[in-house]
């Protein structure tokens, strides 16, 4: 991969990683207090911070450097195009059921969608898998996949019918694939060079309603405020909330890291947005600066599981 490449799909999976610990915090005062105490990224899940707080504590038991659901999502796909070096519809659905399903590598909590694709896919042989296996849901899941797979393709045309089908193996609903249709054209303008703000102008029109007029509102935000933004659109876990967020901090994040912290302060489902933005941010700063990388290193050493997506990267 070329390094704006591997800082995207890096990048998505290092940003997820850093908010996992304040993950369904959906307290923004309490997060400030967190962060005065402790830091703010690659914290431990822990009871205490949810307390006092509104949210939900979903990932009890996981370490600082692990992957909530998104993270594993957008590792699996990296390493099914690095196996296969092309997105193959049941390959992925079996290898999906493999790693999520009873008895599979991943441990934690499933969310809606990823339950119902299981329970869509477990009792099947693998040539009677559905093309759109996914819950008919429209919230993060849509875009956890998209960042290995908008960095293994050359082309818009060919990445857009391959982005379909990818989002309806876990999710089969058109505002997801919207929303997916609509990063996926952000993120692949600026691998190709294009600077941020251009992107996710030209990306608007591939959002349709109801997203494109909250993407607008968005980007019309004058200056970074994700608590803001989060109370605005909604901090929780639907594509409709997430993707307007996810625009307004990555058009005016200076950097990979304060993009990063921005939306964890920002509260509810930080990692769901993770992926997205950490993708574009890690992406464009790789453009603009050339051979340096955007990722933290300090931070890259934390995330579990860097030597296996590195391996993939490196395949790819």
């Amino acid at each position: 991969m070329k390094n704006e490449n591997t800082a995207a799909v890096l990048g998505a999976l290092v940003a997820d990683s850093a908010a996992l610990g304040l993950h369904w915090l959906y307290d923004p005062a309490r997060i400030a207090e967190i962060e005065a105490a402790k830091g703010l990224v690659f914290l431990k899940p822990e009871a205490d911070h949810y307390a006092e707080g509104k949210g939900y504590l979903a990932h009890a038991g996981k370490l600082p450097g692990g992957s909530s659901a998104y993270g594993e999502v957008c590792l699996l796909m990296l390493k099914h195009l690095a196996k296969h070096r092309a997105f193959n519809r049941i390959e992925y659905q079996a290898e999906y059921r493999s790693h999520f399903g009873p008895g599979g590598e991943f441990v934690g909590y499933i969310d809606s969608p990823t339950r119902l694709t299981l329970r869509n896919l477990l009792f099947l042989e693998p040539s009677e898998f559905p093309a759109a296996s996914g819950a008919d849901d429209d919230q993060h899941p849509a875009l956890a996949a998209l960042p290995a797979l908008i960095a293994a393709h050359g082309t818009l045309e060919n990445l857009l019918e391959r982005m379909e089908e990818v989002v309806r193996v876990t999710n089969n609903n058109g505002v997801a694939v919207a929303a997916a249709r609509c990063a996926s054209v952000a993120l692949f303008k600026v691998l190709q060079g294009v600077p941020i703000a251009q992107a996710l102008t030209d990306a608007l029109p591939y959002a349709g309603n109801p997203l494109q007029p909250l993407l607008e509102q968005a980007l019309a935000m004058p200056k970074l405020d994700s608590v803001a933004a989060a109370e605005r659109f909604g901090p929780a876990c639907h594509v409709a909330q997430g993707l307007p967020v996810v625009f307004h901090i990555a058009l005016h994040a200076a950097d990979y890291r304060t993009a990063v912290e921005s939306n964890i302060r920002a509260g509810g489902d930080s990692c769901g947005r993770a992926i997205m933005l950490g993708a574009m941010v890690a992406a464009h700063s790789a453009k603009r600066n050339g051979s340096g990388f955007p990722v933290p290193l300090p931070w890259l050493a934390r995330y579990q599981k860097l030597a296996t997506a590195a391996e993939a990267c490196a395949a790819l």
